[in-house]
């Protein structure tokens, strides 16, 4: 069993920038590929970004690319998600994910694990 928790959320004005953390627990965090996915208000969960479980390998969603980074660090069993030039639009719950083969994928349904969510807000 895997155990997301997620933490660094908060509230930021727009083109402010958050880092968002991952820390699983258990044995096979570093053979697991992760993802970070949102839910805003009213609206289904997206996908924003995946990392291989070597870190070689990241996939954005084109509404982030060139603003947020993935990365992760296989010693310390997290995954980050640095945001930066926040906008409104990203205001939403965002979700770290992961699953047991070697890359990301886009599709929620290919992640079995998940964390509990940490809020992000972007306003003036």
């Amino acid at each position: 069993q895997v155990q997301l928790v997620e933490s660094g959320g908060g509230s930021v004005q727009p083109g402010g920038s958050l880092r968002l953390s991952c820390t699983a627990s258990g044995p096979t965090f570093s053979s697991s590929a992760m993802g970070w996915f949102r839910q805003a208000p009213g609206k289904d969960r997206e996908f924003v970004a995946a990392i291989s479980w070597s870190g070689a390998l990241t996939n954005y969603a084109g509404s982030v690319k060139g603003r947020f980074t993935i990365s992760r660090d296989n010693a310390e069993n997290t995954v980050y998600l640095q945001m930066n030039s926040l906008k409104p639009e990203d205001t939403a719950v965002y979700y770290c994910a992961a699953r047991r083969t070697s890359s990301g994928s886009y599709y929620e349904y290919d992640y079995p694990y998940w964390g509990q969510g940490t809020q992000v807000t972007v306003s003036s």
